[in-house]
Parts: C-alpha cells; structure tokens; sequence
C-alpha cells in the first residue's frame, strides 16, 4: 500500500506540510517493501485549482491515502472519487505521522476542511 504525505522537504525527516494543494510535494511511502519516493508538487504556484491539479497528480502516483494537515472540498472531491483515503495530523515530520498511522491513531478526514488531533 502507498500513502503519500503533502511535505515541505524531500526525505524521511521532512515536516509535513498542511496544505494539501499547496505543498512543496508529496513523499509516497511504500508499506509493502518500507521505500519512498518524492513527487514534487508542481501545482503548489497555480494562480488557481491548485487543490483539484494537485489531488489529480496524487491520483495518479497510484497512492492509495494521504496524510495532511487539511483538504479543500473541491481536492476532498477529487480524492473521495478515487477511492483515496485522507487521514489528518498534527503530526511535525513524516516519520511521527507515519508511525502514528501505523497504530491507528491518525483520524480518517470525512467531510473537507475537517482536521484531526493525530500527534
């Protein structure tokens, strides 16, 4: 399975970025065999649809959740349509929010601009 954290750097030890549509890029964390790779997010400058642009490339990197701060209703949208779960943090780095998903601890986001308390 892949998840793919919205981040504002390009490794393991990257604080996660809670703009989803906005973010520097997204890390797409394999659990399968525990590899990552980097996605820059080249919507993150668009003078508008940077949410729905972003989602959509995120759809395609095959990920099949994100974790993130929060989500506009219109990538909210685009992500729910494609199966894609959204999980909230709080979290500060890829590697605390990882390992709270691990243990079940991350909330799934249901409806847009809901944000959870996962630490």
């Amino acid at each position: 399975m892949k998840i793919a954290f919205t981040v504002a750097g390009t490794d393991m030890s990257a604080a996660i970025d809670p703009r989803f549509g906005r973010c520097f890029g997204f890390l797409i964390y394999n659990l399968d065999d525990d590899t990552f790779a980097m996605h820059e997010n080249k919507n993150r400058e668009a003078a508008h649809g940077a949410g729905i642009q972003s989602a959509e490339s995120l759809v395609r990197s095959g990920a099949q959740a994100v974790i993130t701060g929060q989500c506009g209703p219109k990538a909210f949208q685009v992500l729910r349509t494609a199966g894609i779960k959204i999980f909230a943090t709080t979290a500060t780095g890829v590697a605390d929010a990882l390992t709270l998903y691990r243990q079940g601890r991350l909330p799934e986001i249901s409806a847009p601009h809901a944000q959870g308390r996962g630490r």
